[in-house]
């Protein structure tokens, strides 16, 4: 069974930090662009970061430009978002997307998506 699983979502202070993780099963991330999509309530959802396998780029908007951080573990088929300086307004469910087109950053339909999980940032 081809999937995305995220986990690592949960409640952090303000300023606090947050690794995610998006483990693939069922075929492998090499030459894929993953991205990490984020969706606030009544919000549209958002691209927070982006890579691509076959050569490693990525890409960031620039209001998570210098908090959050992409990388990828090929040995273990898993896609990370290092996430720090969270603010209230990070608050999101958090969702991994893949697709075996490279360098699709700019896009925003993929062929594989994750189930989601919550990050709350609040005191």
């Amino acid at each position: 069974q081809l999937q995305l699983v995220e986990s690592g979502g949960g409640l952090v202070q303000p300023g606090g930090s947050l690794r995610l993780s998006c483990a693939a099963s069922g075929f492998s991330l090499d030459d894929y662009t993953i991205r990490w999509f984020r969706q606030a309530p009544g919000k549209e959802r958002e691209g927070v970061s982006c890579i691509s396998t076959s050569d490693g780029s990525t890409y960031y908007p620039e209001h998570v430009n210098g908090r959050f951080t992409i990388s990828i573990d090929n040995a273990k088929n898993t896609v990370y978002l290092q996430m720090d300086t969270l603010t209230p307004a990070d608050t999101a469910v958090y969702y991994c997307a893949a697709d075996p087109r490279t360098f699709y950053c700019a896009g925003r339909h993929f062929k594989y998506w994750g189930q989601g999980t919550q990050v709350t940032v609040s005191s």
